[in-house]
């Protein structure tokens, strides 16, 4: 597998393209329970594929090479990533997964993106896993995918980059007390612990999607009435956490701190940090936060070094 390092692209895989759709990569047909139970009976589909589908269920949307990296940080080896593809093969053909990518006037993008089929949730389901995946959740808009799966490399950094870190959760729920509004993180969160200290950062993800300005501003709105309610305990939290905002690249990092300023919607209560998907892919994620601090009258985007981000 290529590492992280190794990645010379310049524009994020997750990044909004102009005029770009999803695009079904599935299998059309029917497949029967029957036929499934006797995949699982002659040894067909084992304990890797049900591990493959628990973190399919966990992420929601997720690339193959992110679901090679959980499997390695879970301690199941998949041998090679071509051996893993032909497992996600073997799922998608049976109905037990599904999968899309992405196509705009570039062409046709270079990964495919998985998620659950209504065979995974019953073979979950059999297991006694959890799972509240319903046929609708795949008819999501492409900027919500590309958040998710946005999200997911970052806290895969973390777990493979951060010697703080503690525990990770993809899908944190916060409440807008005043609004009366109990609303999701789009990027997940993560909690680092050092000499028995620990911090939570939760990650809010912004893509060029249309009227993304708009939507900006109206979940911003949410943590600013979150962050100015806040009493430990709040949404599990026993302390506030870090809220950092992940745009797709350097400058999307300073157009989405102009709008902040410009609707006022700054949060006194923290200090904002930001960050980008390719600064992900770092080595060491120590200096791949940035604050903007004004200087001389204008705002200036510095990098803000945490030691605690280090190995």
């Amino acid at each position: 597998m290529v590492e992280d390092s190794q990645i010379k692209s310049e524009v994020s895989p997750f990044a909004i393209r102009e005029g770009e759709i999803k695009t079904f990569d599935g299998q059309d047909g029917y497949v029967s329970m029957n036929q499934i139970v006797h995949k699982v009976d002659i040894g067909h589909i084992t304990d890797i594929h049900f591990e493959i589908l628990n973190i399919v269920n966990e992420f929601e949307f997720i690339t193959s090479r992110q679901i090679y990296q959980l499997l390695l940080l879970k301690g199941i080896d998949p041998k090679s990533q071509d051996k893993l593809n032909n497992k996600l093969e073997s799922l998608v053909k049976s109905k037990i997964l599904t999968r899309y990518y992405f196509t705009s006037d570039e062409g046709k993008g270079i990964y495919r993106v998985y998620c659950l089929e209504k065979m995974g949730k019953f073979l979950l389901n059999s297991r006694e896993i959890e799972c509240k995946w319903q046929q609708s959740d795949n008819t999501k808009p492409v900027s919500m995918m590309k958040k998710r799966l946005a999200g997911n490399q970052i806290i895969l950094a973390y777990l493979r980059k951060v010697k703080a870190f503690d525990n990770y959760t993809v899908k944190p729920s916060l409440t807008a007390k005043v609004a009366g509004k109990v609303f999701k993180v789009s990027g997940g969160g993560v909690k680092l612990t050092k000499n028995k200290k620990s911090i939570s950062f939760i990650f809010e993800v912004v893509r060029r999607e249309i009227d993304w300005q708009k939507k900006l501003v109206d979940k911003m709105k949410l943590y600013q009435d979150f962050y100015a309610n806040f009493v430990p305990g709040d949404s599990g939290y026993d302390g506030m956490p870090q809220l950092i905002i992940d745009c797709e690249d350097e400058r999307h990092m300073a157009e989405t701190f102009k709008e902040i300023v410009k609707n006022r919607l700054e949060i006194p209560q923290i200090k904002l940090l930001f960050t980008t998907d390719l600064r992900q892919n770092k080595d060491t994620l120590e200096d791949t936060l940035v604050e903007f601090k004004l200087v001389d009258g204008k705002y200036k985007m510095e990098n803000v070094e945490l030691k605690l981000l280090g190995m």
